[in-house]
């Protein structure tokens, strides 16, 4: 059999060196995937996003635990930090820039479960949240029949929301003790959540954190944040203001089955308006690296803008200037 008939069969090895070959660019990776996947439904990703020491990693784990209970086969793809001296384990190894925490480590006890599937990614100097490379670990795992994957980001700040781009419903996890700290959300990841959770809410002051998040929401739908519209809104997801708050000790399971609930009420049909802001926002993201890389190559000594580095240097134009004289001649060739 070929590699993409073993991954059909439920080969994790083959899975795991196509995910390979995409990370590393090997030439036919990306047309691999692409006839893996075509035809195939899509997998219902769930986003689980959140500062660092949330308790994301924990939670992820008990959801597993819950969704192999009832039967489904379940992809974890976990976003570490990228280590500055290389691979430590899991995904990248032999590039530099792994990631700093291996996939079988985060998880132990699912490790050799063959229906759970765990991929760490490195940041790689990507910003959001999200490796520029999970967009295609996640089509790899649907086309192997993973039909749940749990989405890990990096421990992320109010800015870092690419999480949106890519999950079908995003958990924002929090803890208790957050103070002025919460204020910050407003301008970033409270946008894009789909439901809050108070983790560690064993802790004191779990439910003034709660609280907190409820006044939050209550000033925005106040503010006039009306009720979602037939699309769902401007990128499909409808009122920002009714989002459902959780409370969970994720160490215990506290929680995890209301949670479980919340995210299974969104595995209905998603909202034209949602898919195609997620589509718009993978097609971007590919065309804007291959731009950068044409006009890099363009800029290069010898290249097709390679003068207008010396024309800034010497003085001769601005770096604006510049590009536009760059962009004009580059369209030539489309």
């Amino acid at each position: 059999m070929d590699r993409a008939e073993l991954i059909r069969a439920g080969d994790q090895r083959a899975l795991a060196t196509l995910i390979r070959d995409l990370e590393e660019g090997r030439a036919g990776a990306a047309a691999e995937l692409r006839a893996l996947a075509a035809g195939g439904a899509p997998p219902f990703v769930v986003g689980i996003t959140g500062p660092a020491g949330a308790g994301k990693s924990t939670l992820v784990d008990g959801l597993v635990e819950r969704l192999r209970a009832r039967g489904e086969r379940v992809g974890i793809v976990a976003v570490d930090p990228s280590s500055a001296t290389g691979p430590v384990g899991g995904a990248g190894r032999g590039a530099a820039g792994g990631a700093v925490l291996g996939d079988r480590v985060r998880m132990q006890r699912h490790a050799t479960d063959p229906g759970v599937f765990i991929r760490s990614l490195a940041t790689r100097g990507a910003r959001g949240g999200l490796s520029a490379g999970a967009a295609d670990v996640i089509a790899a795992l649907g086309a192997a029949g993973y039909g749940t994957v749990l989405l890990e980001t990096v421990g992320v700040g109010q800015s870092e929301t690419d999480v949106a781009d890519a999950a079908d419903v995003v958990a924002l996890v929090l803890v208790p003790g957050l103070g002025d700290d919460v204020q910050a959300l407003k301008a970033g990841l409270l946008e894009i959540a789909d439901v809050l959770v108070v983790n560690k809410a064993d802790r004191a002051d779990a439910d003034r954190t709660a609280g907190d998040l409820a006044g939050m929401l209550d000033i925005r739908r106040a503010a006039g944040a009306g009720p979602p519209d037939q699309s769902g809104g401007r990128d499909g997801r409808g009122d920002r203001a009714d989002v459902p708050i959780l409370l969970t000790v994720a160490t215990t399971g506290a929680g995890l089955d209301e949670l479980l609930r919340v995210i299974d009420l969104s595995r209905g049909p998603i909202a034209p308006a949602r898919r195609r802001a997620r589509a718009m926002a993978r097609i971007q993201q590919a065309a804007l690296a291959r731009v950068a890389e044409e006009v890099a190559a363009a800029l290069a000594p010898g290249g097709l803008g390679g003068s207008l580095v010396d024309d800034v240097v010497e003085g001769r134009t601005d770096s604006a200037a510049a590009a536009d004289a760059l962009m004009s001649r580059l369209r030539k060739g489309y």
